[in-house]
């Protein structure tokens, strides 16, 4: 029997794209065939060129389709690509939300655009994934036709982030595995991470990923006197986290806005503790104080006590890590959560098959 093929719209590159796109090569024995803008947005200029590259892709898109024939479109979000694949002519469509809400920033003068393009994404779409229960709140807010939405998240790989833990328990193993933006607010954990060295508590941190940040960090780790306990590693592939994850026994994140978390989820599924930033993304898995720490934003005298007192409560933080274990393996099995999302791609494809 023949593959039914489906067209990804979106950064190819992702580990949130790779996942979703092996998943359904997988568990669907869909062929995936990918198109992405190819200006980076890494500065102002190279911006202002996707703009004009974003006016002319659905030509280019359309192309694509006339050569591949594709049974089915999706797209990450629904402000940009989920916007394409609604204008692609294709049926049928998926489309993802990313963060809480795709109308970021809330201060972009490009704001009721946004809401206009993704008004018509939401409208055309014939599946609407929220990886989290958290992105549903924004979407009821649009007046979406919740009938249409899929809350589930994609999941992590339980056997390649296994149940297992080999941190070193003396020290604090912390790891950070967000992209290196300010968004992220990588240096509210520098700063807390100095008041621990002042304090005198060993520790390691270790700092994976890339982005426009990173100079800066280097350059303030040195400042703050705590660079040779910090190891930025860059980019890594995705098959070297885990044993990362393993070896560490804190998982720090502290950006501003968060959707879901897949990062979250492989260091809960590694027993690492978490401490992330106390915003609705992460409240809807995290309750503190109980499985995981939370953290106001921008504060790095809090995250260092939180640390400190996580890392000195040695029993409570192995009782939070085995019940996240658990949770991860009900709410969140890649295999499982896959296969639910391949099998509702085959309904709607043959759903719009001609009679």
């Amino acid at each position: 029997m023949k593959k039914k093929k489906i067209l990804f719209l979106g950064e190819s590159y992702r580990a949130d794209a790779i996942t979703w796109m092996n998943g359904l090569k997988e568990f669907g024995n869909f062929e995936i065939i990918t198109w992405e803008l190819k200006t980076p947005s890494n500065c102002l200029h190279n911006r202002i060129l996707r703009i004009f590259e974003f006016q002319f892709a659905i030509f280019k898109i359309r192309e694509l389709i006339k050569l591949q024939k594709p049974d089915m479109v999706i797209a990450e979000r629904t402000t940009s690509y989920g916007f394409l694949a609604a204008l692609s002519g294709v049926k049928p469509v998926a489309i993802a939300q990313q963060g809480r809400t795709d109308l970021w920033p809330e201060t972009s003068l490009s704001l009721p655009l946004k809401k206009i393009i993704q008004h018509y994404a939401f409208q055309k779409a014939d599946l609407i994934h929220a990886w989290g229960p958290i992105m549903t709140l924004s979407m009821i807010k649009a007046k979406v036709n919740m009938t249409k939405v899929l809350v589930l998240p994609k999941g992590i790989d339980l056997t390649k982030f296994g149940n297992t833990n080999k941190a070193t328990p003396e020290k604090i193993c912390a790891i950070v595995t967000r992209s290196l933006l300010p968004e992220y607010r990588h240096t509210t954990i520098l700063k807390a991470f100095e008041i621990l060295n002042q304090k005198g508590i060993d520790f390691e941190l270790t700092v994976i990923g890339d982005g426009t940040e990173l100079p800066t960090l280097k350059s303030l780790a040195k400042k703050l006197k705590i660079d040779k306990k910090v190891n930025f590693m860059g980019r890594i592939p995705n098959t070297e986290l885990p044993t990362l994850l393993q070896k560490s026994n804190i998982y720090i994140s502290m950006p501003i806005t968060e959707g879901v978390s897949a990062s979250l989820f492989e260091a809960m599924a590694c027993y690492c503790y978490p401490i992330v930033t106390e915003i609705p993304g992460n409240k809807s898995w995290i309750t503190h104080r109980e499985n995981g720490g939370l953290v106001a934003i921008d504060d790095h005298t809090i995250l260092a006590n939180e640390l400190i007192w996580s890392f000195e409560n040695k029993a409570h933080r192995e009782q939070a890590v085995t019940k996240n274990r658990i949770f991860v393996e009900e709410n969140a099995n890649y295999e499982i959560n896959m296969k639910i999302i391949a099998h509702k791609y085959h309904e709607l494809i043959n759903s719009n098959l001609p009679n």
